[in-house]
């Protein structure tokens, strides 16, 4: 019998009419799924027979109905205020990685919408401390956004906090022995893969929800067809990263993207 597979989403901030994003540089807002899009997606999950799962229970495997990993990276309000309605009215679950040190900024979610968010039974992780790009720090700046992000979080939600996402998807070994001792069941990247039980999990794969994601490919995504594709991409531009160094390397895609 087949090994199951399972697919983990990422998404960011949903656009809304007359709502203004938490970022307006270009290769942010390329992330910004519409909301009339997101319902759409939930929607075809739905009628097919797949539920939505957070990351603590797509990582059991189960043998149940097909299911897809639903994870939201950063803490914009509309996590709150537009996905959770739309996950909980079709009886999904997600995980929602958070950056604590955005809460309570424009556009994201403060202390109480947290607590709120956690309430109605969602999974709270963290997507570290200031989203800084941990392969970039040492020691002591690593374990500020690794741990200290933790224990911020499971103050504000009142719960523990077992699951990480690394900003830009960027992680080592130093990353993963520091989640690791932190006391995190998981890491997440943006590396393209299917996750089954015996994935890494704390070198888990998700595949990125983009603002141009027509229906048609969400659903192959979500089977998991022509993901090699995208993981080609993502390594061509991680070598790039490597080369240039994270912030040239950034000003050169925003530069090219502003051109677009």
């Amino acid at each position: 019998m087949a090994e199951r597979r399972t697919v983990f989403l990422m998404y960011h901030e949903l656009q809304t009419p007359g709502r203004v994003l938490c970022l307006d540089e270009p290769g942010y807002v390329r992330y910004a799924v519409r909301f009339a899009d997101f319902r759409q997606q939930v929607e075809l999950l739905s009628r097919e027979g797949r539920r939505g799962l957070s990351v603590g229970e797509a990582l059991q495997f189960r043998e149940q109905q097909p299911g897809v990993a639903f994870t939201f990276d950063d803490g914009s309000e509309t996590d709150l205020l537009f996905a959770a309605p739309v996950l909980r009215e079709f009886g999904f679950g997600a995980t929602f990685y958070l950056t604590a040190g955005f809460l309570g900024k424009p556009g994201y979610m403060n202390a109480a919408q947290v607590r709120e968010l956690g309430s109605l039974g969602f999974e709270i992780g963290s997507h570290s401390m200031t989203h800084a790009y941990l392969t970039d720090l040492d020691d002591k700046q690593l374990r500020y956004e690794v741990v200290e992000s933790k224990l911020q979080l499971e103050q504000i939600a009142g719960r523990s906090v077992e699951h990480f996402s690394c900003p830009g998807g960027r992680s080592d070994e130093r990353v993963v022995r520091m989640a690791r001792e932190a006391g995190y069941r998981s890491v997440a990247t943006s590396r393209i893969h299917t996750n089954a039980q015996g994935t890494n999990r704390f070198a888990l794969g998700r595949v990125a929800v983009m603002q141009a994601t027509s229906l048609t490919a969400f659903r192959d995504l979500c089977q998991g067809r022509g993901l090699w594709k995208l993981d080609v991409e993502v390594q061509l531009r991680k070598a790039a990263q490597r080369l240039l160094g994270n912030s040239a390397y950034d000003r050169l895609r925003s530069s090219l993207l502003r051109k677009l």
